[in-house]
């Protein structure tokens, strides 16, 4: 099984120990770039840390967590070839991957329980993307992350009035 990396900040601390435990018993390895207790720091070390690791290939997802999951996902979105996406129910979990080959998924330890959040990564980590025409998709949010095509290239017929 491919290297699963996690982090978070102190509000999202104790979910991620929980969800770790989760994860190593299902038989996933983890790499946790911390933090390591519930001291306050800032959320934008740990998401840049673990998204820079999935990026660069060193681990296959990424699974974030801080208050509400959203800090966290805004974070490692400002990494190029990151698509993270902050879930609260497994349902948007299925189809971030499903359709958006989302590669970080982020948790908020004050929006989800432990029992919830389990059933969310499950989800996630258990859905394969689809391809196809979310595979086109895909592609053009990567060609604009590269600089390769701008809003303006979008088809005259897709544009607004």
């Amino acid at each position: 099984m491919a290297m699963i990396a996690v982090g978070s900040d102190h509000a999202g601390f104790l979910l991620k120990e929980d969800v770790k435990k989760f994860l190593q018993e299902k038989g996933f390895p983890v790499r946790d770039f911390g933090t390591f207790d519930q001291e306050r720091v800032d959320y934008t070390d740990y998401g840049l840390v673990v998204a820079e690791a999935v990026a660069k290939g060193e681990c296959e997802k990424g699974i974030l967590f801080c208050g509400t999951g959203v800090g966290m996902s805004i974070t490692a979105n400002k990494v190029k070839g990151i698509r993270a996406v902050v879930c609260s129910e497994p349902c948007s979990a299925k189809f971030a991957r499903a359709h958006n080959d989302t590669n970080i998924l982020a948790l908020g330890g004050r929006i989800v329980g432990t029992e919830l959040a389990k059933m969310i990564v499950e989800v996630w980590l258990l859905t394969h993307f689809e391809g196809g025409r979310h595979a086109v998709r895909v592609e053009k949010i990567t060609r604009f992350e590269n600089g390769q095509q701008a809003a303006e290239d979008v088809p005259a017929q897709n544009r607004p009035a």
